[in-house]
């Protein structure tokens, strides 16, 4: 099996880096694969809401001038999903937002091809606002059906300079208790969808408060 991770972080081996290294080496040490894929660093637009890809329901945005449409495809060919960021005023940064709402929209109208894989998510935060930005997270997750690990706290580990986080015991166990559990939940669902129907899906019915 085959996890992709991606690091919202500008700083390639900074402390998310870090962060997601400690879930991955549970992942690999389970025999689940894991690629790391730098968001941070890179120009990334955000949605224009033009409508295309709900439209065409071919898993692509119609912005393709950036390194969206392949994530995407890694996200679709992938077991499972790690999306990780910095903490940016109470919340996730910039890029990794303009990329998760480009994503997670075109996902969620190309047939539901991450539904029912299995996510997480972290963050990294120097002092404050990791629960924030946490949740904002875990609602792409939900948002696309993706099943979700629990750990022994809330996914967040703390530091400023680049290492810092490794001093964080508690923060290091729940992220390794986090990276045992998405890899015998991986394990689960790949026997599970062996001998067990999936749920029927329905087509989503959206609906607003102004008549």
């Amino acid at each position: 099996m085959r996890v992709v991770a991606f690091n919202g972080s500008p700083r390639k081996e900074g402390n998310t880096a870090r962060a997601i290294n400690t879930v991955a080496d549970e992942l690999r040490a389970r025999e689940i694969d894991v690629e790391t894929v730098h968001v941070g660093n890179k120009t990334i637009a955000g949605c224009v809401a033009c409508g295309q890809c709900a439209r065409n329901r071919d898993n692509r945005c119609a912005a393709h001038r950036d390194d969206v449409n392949r994530w995407i495809e890694m996200i679709t060919a992938a077991d499972g999903l790690i999306i990780a960021s910095p903490v940016y005023f109470a919340g996730i940064n910039g890029t990794m937002k303009a990329f998760l709402d480009r994503a997670a929209y075109v996902l969620s109208r190309g047939g539901g091809v991450a539904r029912y894989k299995v996510g997480t998510a972290l963050v990294a935060v120097r002092r404050a606002g990791g629960s924030t930005a946490l949740d904002s997270l875990h609602h792409y997750l939900q948002f696309l059906e993706i099943l979700t690990p629990a750990s022994n706290y809330w996914n967040i580990i703390h530091g400023r300079l680049p290492g810092e986080v490794e001093r964080d015991d508690e923060g290091q166990q729940t992220l390794r208790v986090l990276g045992r559990n998405m890899a015998w939940l991986m394990h689960a669902v790949q026997r599970g969808k062996q001998s067990i129907p999936l749920p029927a899906t329905e087509e989503k019915i959206s609906t607003h408060f102004i008549r």
